[in-house]
């Protein structure tokens, strides 16, 4: 299980997030506050304030969904 802190800054990202989460075959929440959403819902992810860093918990490993978290990952 792995986490990392992100942010999404507008739909185009929130889209390919979601896109690139829905490939994966184990769970991913995303997380801020006592807030917690499937990371592969759409409406879902869009619901959360986008302003706020989000942190991702995944329940598994993917080399390619690790790209897209290091595209969006906070320094």
């Amino acid at each position: 299980m792995c986490q990392k802190q992100i942010k999404l800054n507008a739909t185009e990202e929130v889209q390919e997030f979601v896109k690139a989460a829905g490939k994966c075959d184990f769970d991913i929440d995303v997380f801020y506050n006592r807030i917690i959403i499937d990371a592969k819902s759409i409406l879902g992810v869009l619901s959360m304030d986008l302003t706020r860093v989000l942190t991702v918990q995944c329940h598994g490993e993917s080399k390619e969904f690790n790209r897209t978290l290091q595209k969006f990952a906070v320094a």
